[in-house]
């Protein structure tokens, strides 16, 4: 019996390896156990990560969905129902790695990739800089993606509609609608930073060089900010995040931020309208990824979120424009963070996940963007659980929400029980006790050799 929590739908990621790179089901004797148990303890759904790097491998237009039909076929006969996320990225904890026809490229052709002021390049997906330039064989990456979105409607037609009734699209790094700020990190101050803008391939400083012509200030197109710390450096100890005087507020820093925040948003624009357009005659919602860039947002410049492509400061709304894109493509935002709150966040950070949160719902609100929730960690505490429940029912927030990720550790006896005590609580008069799995029916399912920390997809 699917619970319903107001009108809150809930869901389990799949393994980010549910498929391997062989196109082969990985753990199928205990993800059909897991499914199972899901089931009978009413939940909706699950999430199902669909890597480029798998489906298109070895060749441009060379498409293999084995095992993620046969996964499809396992969640339909159950009654589950299924959300697809289309990857376009990479993933160093899972070990998928890009398509190899693309990462052939990429080694000829470094400056496809994102890349920092020291040099260092982000490999774990393309550049927005090149959404549009046929880098790829002739073919560009709009297309590429776009050609990979028809395939998949195509192979998967059985199942649209009735078992999977969701599309994430990958919008960058993680999937999320973000440029990879924080992908180098201290290993002493892994948490100090607010991360480094990422303009430096060729295709970015041509992109700003000419934007600076065109508003007749050739000097601030040669490169990126100058007085931006580095990854590990605290934002406050260089001139441009200064929370009074710095470069952020002059003439310069809002020339370049626009700037950078624009050609975020017209990316996620492009690649929500690609699956809007091509799932648009079918009964499928289309969503795709906001991060919450949650630290340093009590300062006034919001450095982390600034890094990674939201121009959103003490003076600015950064938000509004994000949710227009979403709109206009008649597409859900999917928000992590569900468990996170601020008195669990370090204090040198000056961090507010929830402040954050009710700024991007409330732009989400003037829009009428529905909004999707995740957790961040899959050791959900039981304060996060509290969290969770509070957006779900107290805030009316969401109306789907998807527990990250199925694997190991979560049908664990650490965790299966506190989980489905979890969705107990959501809303136990709807469950008959029938429909219930025991602790002992949940404690016994394993997933061997599955990563035991959640991953991001």
């Amino acid at each position: 019996m699917p619970l319903q929590t107001d009108g809150v739908k809930l869901y389990v990621g799949l393994p980010l390896d549910a498929v391997s790179t062989c196109n082969t089901v990985n753990h199928a004797r205990a993800i059909s156990a897991g499914l199972k148990a899901l089931k009978l303890l009413g939940i909706d759904g699950v999430e199902l990560p669909v890597w480029w790097g798998i489906a298109e491998k070895d060749k441009s237009g060379k498409y293999d969905w084995t095992g993620y039909l046969v996964l499809a076929e396992m969640v339909q006969k159950l009654g589950l129902k299924l959300h697809v996320s289309l990857c376009f990225h990479a993933s160093k904890d899972a070990k998928i790695l890009l398509p190899d026809w693309v990462s052939r490229i990429g080694e000829s052709q470094p400056d496809v990739y994102f890349t920092d002021r020291s040099g260092q390049r982000y490999k774990d997906c393309l550049s927005l800089a090149v959404d549009d330039l046929p880098v790829l064989d002739g073919k560009t990456p709009i297309e590429a993606y776009a050609e990979f979105c028809e395939s998949f409607k195509a192979s998967f037609s059985p199942f649209i509609g009735s078992t999977i009734t969701g599309i994430s699209i990958g919008l960058g790094p993680d999937g999320e609608l973000r440029y990879p700020s924080h992908h180098y990190r201290s290993k002493n101050n892994s948490h100090r930073g607010a991360g480094e803008f990422q303009c430096y391939n060729k295709y970015m400083l041509e992109n700003l060089k000419q934007h600076a012509e065109t508003h007749g200030n050739p000097l601030w197109g040669l490169s990126g900010p100058h007085d931006a710390p580095g990854y590990s450096q605290s934002p406050m100890s260089s001139g441009f995040f200064l929370e009074h005087g710095g470069s952020w507020e002059m003439p310069y820093g809002d020339f370049f931020l626009s700037w950078y925040s624009s050609q975020l948003i017209s990316h996620g624009d492009r690649i929500l309208s690609v699956a809007a357009s091509t799932f648009e005659d079918t009964e499928i919602i289309v969503s795709g990824k906001v991060p919450l860039m949650h630290s340093w947002y009590k300062t006034r410049s919001h450095p982390s979120e600034l890094t990674a492509g939201f121009y959103n400061t003490a003076n600015r709304d950064g938000y509004e424009a994000i949710a227009a894109i979403f709109s206009r493509n008649s597409c859900k935002i999917i928000l992590p963070g569900m468990d996170l709150s601020e008195e669990n966040e370090p204090n040198e950070s000056r961090s507010s996940p929830e402040l954050l949160l009710a700024q991007i719902a409330s732009a989400c609100g003037k829009h009428e963007v529905q909004i999707s929730g995740e957790n961040s960690l899959v050791s959900v505490s039981p304060r996060g659980y509290e969290q969770i429940k509070k957006n779900l029912v107290d805030q009316n927030v969401v109306d789907l929400f998807t527990y990250q990720r199925m694997g190991a550790y979560f049908f664990s006896p650490e965790h299966f029980p506190s989980y489905t005590k979890f969705v107990r609580s959501l809303n136990q008069a709807n469950l008959h006790s029938d429909d219930l799995v025991t602790e002992e029916e949940g404690t016994a399912v394993s997933l061997p050799g599955t990563n035991l920390r959640m991953q991001a997809a």
